[in-house]
């Protein structure tokens, strides 16, 4: 089954495109990236731009399901607003396309991937590249966050 795995921003966006044929088997990074918009952009132009990068994805790689992270935000609200909006935007394109969705929290990503609910962001990365055969380095840790999100989806599913 494959799946696209999506850290959800308007600046920066991981996402990753991930197989696992059987519970059996591990699972496979198939592609990764961050996508970045410009900041001199409007705000619109840049969710377009976005949608339309997923849209391809989801065209070429043919996923089942969106796996996202759920967003959590504890100091700026005008962030955690854009934020929300691409999310929904991007689950919006997941739905058109008849992908399940499925969501999980920073916590739950954490304890997926470390098994430790208050992990760092450098332990996750250093988990995921433990877990999965990464083959280029990145140079965001959005990407890195995208490919947890996938591993949780099958650490959550594990008859697939």
């Amino acid at each position: 089954m494959k799946i696209i795995s999506i850290d959800p921003g308007y600046g920066r966006v991981g996402i990753a495109i991930l197989e696992k044929e059987n519970s059996s088997n591990k699972e496979i990074l198939l592609y990764s990236d961050c996508f970045q918009t410009d900041a001199k952009d409007s705000f619109e132009n840049r969710l377009k731009y976005i949608g339309e990068e997923i849209q391809k994805l989801i065209k070429k790689y043919e996923p089942k399901i969106l796996a996202i992270e759920s967003l959590f935000f504890n100091t700026n609200q005008k962030t955690a607003l854009l934020v929300s909006e691409a999310k929904g935007m991007i689950k919006y394109i997941a739905l058109q396309n008849k992908l399940d969705v499925f969501e999980y929290t920073p916590l739950q990503i954490k304890i997926a991937v470390t098994g430790y609910g208050r992990s760092n962001k450098e332990q996750v990365t250093l988990m995921t590249k433990k877990l999965i055969e990464i083959k280029k380095e990145t140079k965001y840790d959005d990407e890195y966050d995208a490919i947890a999100v996938g591993l949780t989806y099958f650490a959550c599913n594990p008859k697939i």
